[in-house]
């Protein structure tokens, strides 16, 4: 949980928030439409999360759009992106890459050119190199991200980082987030990432449900309202342009993950060894997270779970009313 005195300096502001029906999005929009702020989501999908907030639906490949939707702003939550697995985004890269970075380049712009007070930008665990823990204090300016995604996330971290050695802006803070899942995220059975692609495949009834590898992968995987928080207390606190880590503060099996699932809901599953091994292991390191901005991830794996899983069966359609950046234009 947020502080109350932090939530209370959001009452009356008026914030901004790209990509607020996203998972991490409207969680944010929630906790501060919560706290009397004026929210205004603005996004490509066909989907209205929060009575409390003004929905406009825009897109921010377009640089005046950016400036007209910053201007008056007290605070700009850029959390829009492209969620994919790793197969849709490594096939189309250029879908990826190109209007991620035309997103993050043009709302940080405006976000600049309009003076607004402060900034939280949501980058990903992809902006470091290949490793196995993932440590700030470890990260250099001129390693390579893990893939060639990455560095859509990449350059708008490095756009905020000239942004601090030409002006001294210290006003944008950064955040790092592990593998984030939760209601709203992305069921689309062709690019879903693997908690989302496991509940679709449950809910259609596979029998039994394929997992990819032996199971022993680790990874990181984090609530979307443990992240929500994160972001806000980044924004509150300031990161000095630099970034923290956002994650759950857990190693995580995929055996792990389905056995958890398997606790609550009935199906049967089979682990196909047969293919690519995926990275094995894959962790963040929360530490300064939580000395910086008071970050304290409360969520359990199986309250997540529950959730994620209540939320989507009542809205199995969704993802039909969200832009899909895959689909070619």
């Amino acid at each position: 949980m947020i502080n109350g005195k932090i939530l209370k300096s959001f009452a009356e502001s008026n914030v901004l928030i790209t990509g607020g029906t996203g998972l991490i999005g409207r969680q944010v929009a929630d906790i501060l439409c919560d706290s009397d702020a004026h929210v205004k989501i603005v996004s490509l999908d066909n989907i209205h999360v929060n009575d409390k907030a003004e929905h406009e639906y825009g897109d921010l490949r377009e640089f005046s759009i950016c400036k007209a939707i910053t201007k008056g702003m007290d605070f700009v939550f850029h959390l829009a992106g492209i969620k994919g697995s790793a197969g849709i985004t490594g096939n189309m890269l250029a879908s990826h890459f190109v209007p991620t970075l035309m997103m993050n380049t043009n709302i940080l712009e405006a976000c600049r050119v309009n003076k607004v007070k402060k900034i939280a930008y949501t980058s990903s665990i992809g902006a470091y190199p290949n490793g196995s823990f993932f440590r700030e204090s470890d990260y250099r300016l001129d390693s390579l991200p893990m893939d060639f995604a990455g560095w859509a996330k990449r350059m708008g971290e490095l756009q905020i980082h000239a942004y601090n050695e030409q002006y001294g802006m210290d006003n944008f803070a950064i955040v790092r987030p592990s593998n984030v899942y939760g209601p709203g995220d992305n069921f689309d059975p062709d690019n879903a990432m693997v908690i989302p692609s496991l509940l679709y495949r449950i809910y259609r009834g596979d029998d039994p449900v394929i997992i990819q590898g032996d199971g022993t992968a680790i990874r990181d995987f984090a609530y979307s309202r443990d992240i929500a928080e994160g972001v806000i207390l980044s924004l509150y606190h300031g990161t000095k342009s630099g970034f923290v880590n956002l994650g759950s503060g857990r190693r995580t099996s995929i055996r792990d993950l389905v056995e958890t699932l398997n606790g609550f809901i009935d199906f049967n599953y089979e682990f196909d060894v047969s293919g690519l091994p995926s990275f094995p292991e894959r962790v963040m390191d929360i530490t300064l997270a939580r000395e910086l901005i008071g970050y304290n991830p409360g969520t359990s794996l199986l309250d997540g779970l529950k959730k994620t899983w209540e939320w989507y069966i009542n809205n199995t359609d969704e993802h039909l009313k969200k832009k899909n950046y895959f689909k070619e234009e």
